[in-house]
């Protein structure tokens, strides 16, 4: 059983490191497979992450917000969904918060997000 479990964990760690560490407040760009048909494309989903659900488990997800023609869109996606191709981390944001609701109900500037000091990417 243990050996079991050991396997599991180091598989999802070898899954874990493709993508970048990123936290609540980071500005990403997310690439996902999209299937219409017989064809197969890229996507790209560029937003805020407003949360990330149980880290550090099999079943993390995280929520990225975006405004697409003046209309928040939210989409969640599972970390390890074989459907995500990869993670571009483009901003760091300096948030106190782990969930970022609260950005919900703003608009425009009120929906802004400091950005960390000291950071490039």
């Amino acid at each position: 059983m243990n050996e079991l479990i050991k396997m599991i964990g180091s598989d999802y760690e070898e899954q874990r490191k493709k993508f970048p560490d990123f936290q609540p407040g980071d500005t990403i760009n997310v690439h996902i497979k999209i299937k219409e048909g017989k064809k197969e494309r890229i996507q790209q989903f560029q937003g805020v992450v407003i949360q990330r659900r149980h880290p550090n488990t099999h079943g993390e997800t995280f929520t990225v917000r975006k405004i697409s023609e003046g209309i928040g869109v939210e989409r969640i996606f599972p970390l390890l969904s074989p459907s995500i191709e990869k993670i571009e981390l483009k901003q760091q944001g300096k948030v106190r918060r782990a969930r970022l609701f609260y950005l919900q109900g703003k608009q425009g500037k009120a929906a802004r997000i400091k950005s960390k000091i000291g950071t490039t990417i």
